[in-house]
C-alpha cells in the first residue's frame, strides 16, 4: 500500500468513469473544493449511510463551492442500482482497476473476524481550489463525518 499524498501535495490526478456512463477528471474541477471519499462497497451499511449523509447534504457542499465524489472498486453498473435503490445524489466513480485507489493510498490489508484481506480503507480528502490536499481523514468511522467535512469545507 502507498502512502496517502501528505497536505499540501498536490491531489493524484484522475479520470474515472461514473454513474450515468461519462467520465470524471479531477481537472473537471479546477479552482473549486472537492470533496473525494473512498468507501469500500457499494450498499453495505456503512457506506449507505455515508452515502445518503452526503447526499443529504449536498446542497450545502455546493453552496460552499464543493464537489462530493464518492469512489470505490465496484462497477458502474453497482453503483447505478446502489444510487437508485437509495436515492443518492452523489457522483459514484468506479475504481475497478484499483489504480486511483492505490494512488491515495486507500488500498491496504485489513482483517475482520481473523480473516486478513485486501480492501478500501474508508477516508476522505478535502482538495482545496489550488488542487492540494488541505484536510485527510484516515479510518472514518461514518456517524458526524459529513458535518465534520461540511465544517471544513465551510472553514476553506
Amino acid at each position: 500500500m502507498s502512502a496517502p499524498p501528505a497536505l499540501g501535495q498536490a491531489a493524484p490526478s484522475f479520470t474515472l468513469p461514473r454513474d450515468g456512463g461519462s467520465e470524471v477528471s479531477l481537472s473537471d474541477y479546477a479552482d473549486r473544493i472537492v470533496v473525494l471519499y473512498f468507501y469500500p462497497k457499494d450498499d453495505t451499511p456503512g457506506c449507505t449511510t455515508e452515502a445518503i449523509d452526503f447526499s443529504a447534504d449536498i446542497d450545502a457542499f455546493a453552496k460552499a463551492g464543493a464537489v462530493v465524489l464518492g469512489v470505490s472498486r465496484d462497477t458502474v453498473k453497482k453503483h447505478e442500482i446502489f444510487r437508485d435503490k437509495h436515492g443518492l445524489k452523489v457522483a459514484l466513480l468506479a475504481d475497478e482497476d484499483g489504480a486511483v485507489c492505490e494512488a491515495y493510498g486507500v488500498w491496504g490489508e485489513k482483517s475482520m473476524y481473523g480473516r486478513t484481506y485486501l480492501g478500501i480503507d474508508r477516508t476522505t480528502f478535502l482538495v482545496g481550489r489550488d488542487g492540494k490536499i488541505a484536510r485527510v481523514w484516515e479510518k472514518v468511522k461514518v456517524k458526524g463525518h459529513v458535518a465534520e467535512v461540511l465544517a471544513a469545507v465551510m472553514a476553506l
